[in-house]
């Protein structure tokens, strides 16, 4: 690792993986240990190309699957599970010839990555949560699990209502005060926001919740209006859970605070040691 953040950038390469009827476009750059970034509900690879560069430049190799719906990742989409989108991100990361990774999920993005951690524990060392609801929540609380703003996360994309309804709906659930929704308006597949909404309802928490056993990174977001916060430590334990908040950043957090999250990122991988010989 270059922990000056001085390496030269390489371009990033594209790998194409099909498997039976699915087919999965990667976005990999850089080399060294691998950091796997997986984007949230209906948004792709894109979100972390901020993110994915300066990770790089801090000496790691980054694998970026798309999912299902974006360039040119296809495949069924009726009736899956998060199963499903795990092997998805399972052959991605085969194919870019990664074992023991960091694997990052963002909002949505965080329920495949638990999933991958619980089916192939070999492909992951630890986990970054960010911004990333627990789906489960304390009994004190009646509020249903993944239901905080459901309206207007769901109206951000949907390519049926208007930019005005749409930014109000992105303003209110993804930004904190001052940022510019606008700025994510674009980046969304309503057919893939879809396809994953259900794979979530069709998938017991139970079966992604442990995640593994893994070392874990819950990386909040200091306006998140979202995610009820400070969930996964009290459940998982402090043996597993390390808590970091970013500053004056939403639900979106990426677009809002990225070299913030990039760092985060760096410090965590570099204090998970190696699980792999």
């Amino acid at each position: 690792m270059d922990p000056a953040g001085t390496r030269q950038q390489e371009a990033v390469r594209q790998l194409i993986v099909r498997r039976g009827d699915v087919t999965v476009e990667v976005f990999v750059q850089g080399s060294g240990d691998p950091v796997v970034l997986l984007p949230s509900l209906g948004r792709g690879a894109a979100d972390f190309d901020e993110v994915a560069r300066l990770i790089e430049q801090a000496g790691h190799l980054v694998v970026r699957p798309q999912p299902r719906g974006f360039g040119q990742s296809q495949g069924p989409t009726e009736n899956l599970t998060l199963h499903d989108l795990a092997s998805d991100v399972a052959a991605a990361v085969e194919e870019a010839g990664v074992r023991d990774a960091i694997v990052v999920g963002h909002a949505f993005g965080s329920q495949p990555a638990r999933m991958l951690a619980h089916s192939r524990p070999e492909l992951v060392r630890g986990l970054v949560l960010a911004a990333a609801s627990a789906g489960k929540v304390p009994p004190t609380l009646t509020e249903r699990p993944y239901g905080r703003l459901r309206e207007e996360i769901d109206g951000a994309g949907n390519p049926e209502l208007s930019e005005e309804e749409r930014v109000r709906c992105l303003r209110a659930a993804f930004f904190a005060p001052g940022h510019d929704p606008r700025v994510w308006l674009e980046g969304w597949s309503w057919p893939t926001h879809l396809m994953q909404a259900h794979a979530r309802e069709n998938t017991p928490v139970d079966e992604y919740f442990p995640a593994g056993g893994v070392p874990i990174l819950d990386l909040q977001a200091e306006h998140d209006a979202v995610v009820i916060p400070n969930l996964y430590l009290p459940l998982l334990g402090a043996d597993r859970v390390t808590e970091e908040v970013i500053q004056g950043a939403g639900h979106a957090l990426l677009p809002e605070r990225p070299a913030e999250c990039a760092d985060a990122i760096i410090r965590f991988a570099a204090s998970v040691p190696p699980r792999q010989s």
